[in-house]
């Protein structure tokens, strides 16, 4: 295997810092399922104030805070809304149909986003034939919109448009928080047109395990029932629900630097030849590139992986790189480098 000198596969491969890794090590335990574990208590508390809503419920992953919101908003047979790029539609292993029976509407739109009209024309009259319009989604960034950021005014008029035809609505907040350094808008304000939303501590904020799944009382009560079937409920899981906290009072604020990262990366590709990129699109952490030429994307990967550096091939010919608290400004200089050594031979 190659030696990965610079890591640029996704946000998820960060690993806790010294720091955190004591501060989960002196995490203060109990029985979560009982709700005495008091550091997990914490952390959802924090969660809920954050983001504006009632409660809140840590949970292994992100894609349960998904599945989860699907399955409380949703009966089998219903229909969600969301843009053709969305997590679950691609990346949760069916999770839609096979865990909740819902039936998904792939709405279109550029760079991950589609807008109000896309909403009405998407939703089903009232028919026994036909499944019920149940659920809007957003997924804030959007990942393969190329961690686009959506608009405030944008999230109002679609879910203003889903409301008035009787719809739910959740936000799906993996990457909520560079949104919210990049834009200085506040998560709560994201998020107060939703019924549901979750943030994630393991990618940008560089905990090891954990999401936290926000809402009502009463929605949060039947997401603890679903988690417990799930499997998702822990005992004392105080220790790992500290990377969460200690990544929230620490890791917020310097996700700037990655979104610095990026634009420097995404300048340094697009003057490469064979790279077709617009390095003005990148708003966040996530720079996604087309290649024309003798190259395709799996090729160039591999050569880059053989140059010790790891990008990740999601097309024929796009690659997607990925900054975070692991990849420092010299590490991005390195990696430019060893582009333009592929590219330019």
């Amino acid at each position: 295997m190659a030696m990965i000198d610079v890591d640029l596969y996704s946000d998820t491969v960060t690993r806790p810092t010294r720091a955190m890794r004591e501060f989960m090590c002196e995490a203060e335990v109990g029985d979560e399922q009982k709700f005495e574990d008091p550091t997990v208590n914490a952390l959802q508390e924090t969660v809920a104030e954050l983001l504006g809503k009632e409660a809140a419920l840590f949970l292994p992953s992100g894609t349960m805070c998904n599945e989860i919101a699907l399955r409380v908003h949703c009966r089998p047979g219903d229909e969600m809304l969301a843009h053709r790029t969305a997590h679950p539609i691609h990346f949760e292993g069916g999770g839609p149909a096979a865990l909740a029976g819902v039936n998904v509407s792939a709405l279109d739109g550029p760079r991950g986003q589609y807008d109000a009209d896309a909403v009405r024309a998407a939703v089903r009259p009232e028919s026994r034939y036909m499944p019920r319009s149940r659920l809007l989604w957003v997924e804030q960034t959007s990942n393969l919109g190329g961690g686009s950021i959506w608009p405030l005014a944008r999230i109002a008029a679609v879910t203003d448009a889903g409301r008035r035809s009787g719809l739910r609505t959740h936000l799906d907040g993996a990457r909520l928080m560079n949104a919210v350094v990049a834009t200085g808008i506040a998560a709560r304000d994201y998020a107060a047109p939703f019924d549901s939303v979750w943030i994630d501590f393991t990618k940008g904020l560089g905990a090891p395990v954990g999401a936290a799944l926000a809402g009502s009382r009463e929605f949060i009560a039947d997401a603890w029932r679903l988690k417990q079937q799930m499997g998702g409920a822990m005992r004392q899981a105080g220790i790992i629900a500290a990377g969460g906290l200690f990544a929230l009072n620490h890791h917020v604020k310097r996700l700037a630097e990655d979104h610095a990262n990026a634009r420097r990366l995404a300048d340094g590709l697009a003057a490469l030849p064979g790279i077709v990129l617009d390095p003005s699109t990148v708003e966040t952490n996530i720079v996604i590139f087309e290649l024309r030429g003798v190259l395709d994307a799996s090729a160039a990967v591999a050569a880059l992986l053989a140059r010790g550096v790891r990008m990740g091939a999601m097309g024929a010919r796009t690659i997607r790189a990925v900054t975070h608290l692991d990849v420092s400004a010299a590490q991005i200089e390195r990696a430019l480098e060893a582009t333009r050594r592929v590219f330019d031979a």
